[in-house]
């Protein structure tokens, strides 16, 4: 079975992102949510990721994820590897809109 990749829909002239289907379930951690500034509909397996967030969650080396279970409380989380290299991909090559496939 072929890995997942990350398809760049604004940026058609860059090769796709290979990336692990641990960090295909984590992509969630890094979109943008529904009210993003410039946010186009989005289709299935489509994401969307802003700019700011990503240059922020790249400078800090975490992220905060909340619990469904304690919404009041966000735990910080230090970024793997992997999760940086999305990141990085993201943020060199401007990508905001992109769909796994």
């Amino acid at each position: 079975m072929d890995r997942p990749k990350l398809i760049p829909l604004d940026r058609p002239e860059l090769p796709p992102l290979p990336i692990s289907d641990r960090l295909r379930g984590q992509l969630v951690y890094f979109v943008s949510g529904p009210d993003a500034p410039d946010r186009p509909e989005l289709g299935e397996n489509e994401y969307w990721f802003d700019r700011d967030e990503v240059a922020k969650w790249l400078d800090d080396g975490v992220i905060h994820l909340v619990s469904p279970l304690d919404s009041d409380n966000a735990t910080e989380v230090e970024l793997s590897e992997e999760q940086e290299d999305l990141l990085a991909w993201l943020s060199e090559n401007k990508v905001r809109h992109a769909r796994v496939g």
